[in-house]
């Protein structure tokens, strides 16, 4: 989020920060998004979480010197605990201005960030099935990552707000069941010869393919203010599709069950109950986190990041941090926002 230094509200200032890191050597690219009041900030591909931490800390410290140069400050987290859409300008960017035309409302809403986390998959069968078998798990990472508990300056009582938000936006939040991936690739082809989509870039599902980088896209979790918690959810999903991959035959997942976990994890955080992956029991996201760091250890250790995953504590989420700010009695959404920065 680019901020004003002052005010330290959200305004438009992606052009200064991408100008401004242009002449950096970079891991990676400091680039636009749909708003001019957030820089996205995105690696090369890399081998191990620890990279990604690498890559993450200067592209963050190159951010940051290309607004401090403008007068402006940064933030990251998943939505910003005061500012309001509609004082957001879109950049203007033909895909950017196209898409709002058409959208409307639901693509000003978006004033939220995300952690999106590719895995490279070896075939577009091990897509699919990475996508069903790890679905079950994704509320329980939303959970645990929740950084968005403001919204336009009011404490709503979700943990992330940004969950919510994004469904505003068609084809969003849960992937239908399609059974295959040739059968997502021709419902894909379909929709593009009938003039509905662009191409599969116009899918906004929590997790999707994404063919053009030969990987899975995993999108369900809040934006960490924390950098070594980006890193570190990037490796516990790497690990996590180590173990899925590996494993045997998988059946599709209960886009039911996943709906029902979504909103609790939103709502809740890690205090939600939500459904076992098994789908026989309930527990809390705190409990399922648990089980999820304990059933990865193996393949975090031979990915090199299970140390990076120590500071992943799935009792707690960052939005905490934002509400126990509020619980002073001086506190307000400003100090907040500070604190992000």
């Amino acid at each position: 989020m680019i901020l004003d230094a002052q005010t330290l509200d959200q305004i438009a200032g992606v052009d200064r920060i991408v100008g401004g890191a242009a002449d950096r050597e970079l891991p990676g690219e400091v680039k636009t998004e749909l708003h001019a009041s957030i820089a996205e900030l995105t690696t090369n591909p890399v081998a191990s979480a620890g990279e990604v931490l690498a890559a993450l800390v200067v592209l963050r410290r190159a951010a940051s010197a290309a607004a401090h140069a403008a007068g402006l400050e940064i933030a990251a987290g998943g939505c910003h605990p005061f500012s309001r859409w509609q004082t957001q300008p879109i950049v203007k960017e033909e895909r950017y201005v196209t898409f709002v035309g058409w959208a409307g409302i639901s693509a000003q809403r978006q004033t939220v960030q995300g952690l999106h986390v590719h895995i490279a998959v070896p075939s577009a069968d091990a897509c699919w099935l990475l996508l069903e078998a790890m679905l079950p798990w994704l509320p329980v990472v939303l959970a645990m990552s929740a950084n968005s508990p403001w919204l336009a300056g009011e404490l709503t009582g979700f943990a992330s707000n940004r969950a919510p938000v994004l469904t505003d936006l068609p084809r969003a939040g849960t992937p239908p069941e399609f059974g295959s991936y040739a059968a997502w690739e021709a419902w894909v082809e379909r929709l593009v010869r009938l003039r509905v989509l662009e191409d599969e870039t116009r899918i906004w599902w929590d997790v999707r393919p994404a063919p053009r980088f030969g990987t899975l896209e995993v999108r369900v979790a809040d934006q960490p203010t924390d950098v070594r918690r980006s890193a570190a959810f990037a490796g516990l999903l790497q690990a996590l599709a180590d173990v899925l991959l590996g494993g045997g035959p998988v059946r599709a997942a209960s886009r039911a069950d996943y709906d029902q976990n979504r909103w609790a994890a939103a709502r809740f955080g890690p205090a939600a109950t939500l459904i076992h992956p098994d789908g026989t029991r309930t527990a809390t996201a705190a409990e399922l986190g648990r089980e999820l760091l304990d059933l990865v250890e193996p393949s975090a250790r031979r990915l090199c990041s299970a140390e990076l995953l120590t500071v992943l504590d799935p009792a707690v989420c960052e939005a905490e941090l934002q509400t126990d700010h509020a619980s002073a009695a001086e506190a307000t959404a400003d100090l907040v926002v500070r604190s992000l920065a």
